[in-house]
């Protein structure tokens, strides 16, 4: 739990660093865009499979935590398709990249791992954790954050219908 919540505390940063027009911004969405896709994918692997049959969440929190992963990597690739990082396209991308993982961030904190924190041993905690750990690292290392793999993760996201077709925006 501790390596996700220190993950959620870089994007907090990360975010910042995207606003900031006198930091190196492409270098900041590539560090972003790899740590959002083995973050993201890691928990969907290990964590939030885990947590069900723990039934320290259900269904549908861990549903909705992968649909919100999948409107951040949309979000995400939006930041990544523009070509300079000096236009009001880019900060506008950046803020609703901003509005989507800060949104998550705080709904998983709340709706995910509490509960996990009191429902869950800390022995599984930390098994999970490994298992989080070592996924996620791997991931990283491979690059996931690339362009093509961005788009690949949000394409499998659509067919898996995690994503609307268009800008349906569900305020839930």
């Amino acid at each position: 739990m501790a390596l996700i919540l220190d993950d959620h505390r870089r994007f907090e940063s990360l975010l910042r660093d995207l606003r900031d027009s006198s930091s190196d911004r492409d270098a900041v969405r590539q560090a972003f865009a790899t740590l959002h896709v083995a973050h993201a994918e890691a928990e969907e692997q290990h964590v939030y499979p885990q947590l069900r049959r723990k039934q320290a969440v259900g269904e549908h929190e861990a549903e909705h935590g992968e649909e919100e992963h999948a409107e951040g990597h949309e979000a995400l690739l939006a930041v990544l398709e523009l070509e300079g990082t000096d236009t009001q396209a880019f900060d506008d991308a950046v803020e609703e990249l901003a509005k989507v993982v800060n949104h998550h961030l705080t709904e998983e904190e709340l709706t995910i791992l509490n509960p996990a924190r009191d429902a869950v041993a800390e022995g599984v905690r930390a098994e999970m954790g490994a298992a989080f750990a070592t996924a996620r690292n791997a991931l990283i290392d491979d690059g996931c954050g690339s362009l093509e793999n961005v788009r690949r993760v949000v394409a499998d996201a659509r067919r898996d219908g995690l994503l609307d077709d268009e800008d349906d925006q569900d305020e839930d």
